[in-house]
């Protein structure tokens, strides 16, 4: 599991279990609370294109659209954090702003 960014209380991860999926996308999870469930999933592309869009997500609508702006922001360091997960490389988090 690779950190990719820290957003006020949530965590943005990368799950190299997850290199099979059809779409490359970020687990949200709560800071401090990381063990638990993810509380959102984000798409962050589509047929390898920047597409950013919830995938399924149990945060509010507000939490979600501060997400989704600030991943459309940072997405080419995000997509490259995904990548070096993916090849099992070490990643570097960052804190991206609302």
């Amino acid at each position: 599991m690779g950190q990719l960014a820290f957003l006020r209380m949530f965590i943005l991860v990368a799950i190299s279990l997850d290199v099979n999926d059809n779409r490359r996308h970020v687990h949200v999870f709560r800071k401090g609370r990381r063990h638990q469930h993810s509380l959102a999933k984000i798409w962050i592309e589509k047929n390898g294109e920047q597409c950013v869009e919830i995938a399924e997500s149990e945060l509010s609508q507000k939490d979600n659209e501060m997400l989704v702006a600030a991943i459309n922001r940072h997405w080419k360091f995000i997509n490259k954090q995904i990548t070096k997960v993916f090849n099992g490389e070490k990643t570097i988090s960052i804190n991206i702003e609302k």
